[in-house]
């Protein structure tokens, strides 16, 4: 039996966009400076802020490798070449996942209601992280799934591998908007909304822009807006493009609740 998602306990209301397994979000990166001169101020404190992180993300990444070889394994143990029903991993066949490896990691992010809902906040600055870690796991370039880590006493353990739509839709738009390292994206998942977003920092100005995800296009209707306006709903938006239909969901669903 697959291992379950554990879920949050503000994130009730949703099981994700995945049928087999929730899925949880990506994020993390180095917030750049808007000049040179103040990044190479700012580089010793933001190497010695960013260490402990770096060391985190190295571990639950082990964590990971370590799970997902014990998964694959008993998984072609159990079921050689036959590829049981509701297998979270897109694959045609079971054999395929010897040939699978993780990819970027990033680290979950997500904003509090009463953060969102505050109209003086800037949407980039309320994004907290959450200490859950997701990894791609890819063969020949190819997104089958994530592996989701969390920490528990003192041990990084992996408790859900699926979310291959959810993969598939973050790989690409890594790939569209993502530094070589990654390091100017952040995956923030706002749970009372059942929206996802990457957040994409531009190189040179180190403003914040946002690409929706497949669960927010559909659940704040960006896609039929998008049209409307004969506009791409895939590309990068502003925070002022699609926070009051955020904040509309956010209030209907904590209503849902009292």
């Amino acid at each position: 039996m697959h291992k379950p998602l554990l879920p949050r306990p503000r994130a009730a209301g949703w099981r994700g966009s995945c049928p087999v397994l929730g899925a949880l979000a990506l994020a993390a990166g180095l917030l750049l400076g808007p000049t040179a001169a103040q990044a190479q101020a700012a580089a010793p404190q933001a190497s010695v802020t960013l260490a402990p992180k770096r060391a985190e993300q190295a571990e639950a990444r082990a964590a990971a490798e370590r799970d997902f070889q014990a998964f694959a394994r008993r998984s072609l143990e159990a079921h050689g070449g036959t590829l049981p029903e509701g297998f979270p991993l897109q694959v045609n066949d079971l054999q395929e996942l010897q040939g699978a490896q993780l990819g970027p990691g990033f680290e979950v992010h997500t904003i509090e209601p009463q953060d969102l809902l505050d109209p003086r906040a800037e949407l980039s600055r309320m994004a907290r992280p959450t200490g859950t870690w997701r990894f791609l796991i890819q063969r020949e370039g190819r997104a089958l799934g994530l592996a989701t880590v969390q920490k528990f006493n003192g041990r990084w353990e992996t408790i859900a591998f699926g979310a291959a739509g959810l993969a598939q839709d973050v790989d690409a738009l890594m790939h569209a908007h993502g530094n070589a390292e990654r390091s100017n994206l952040r995956f923030i998942r706002v749970f009372q909304a059942q929206s996802d977003f990457l957040e994409v920092r531009g190189e040179r100005d180190g403003r914040a822009r946002f690409a929706p995800l497949v669960s927010a296009r559909q659940s704040l209707l960006l896609q039929a807006r998008a049209a409307r306006a004969g506009a791409p709903a895939e590309g990068l938006s502003e925070p002022a493009e699609f926070i009051d239909a955020l904040r509309t969901a956010v209030r209907k669903n904590l209503d849902s609740f009292r």
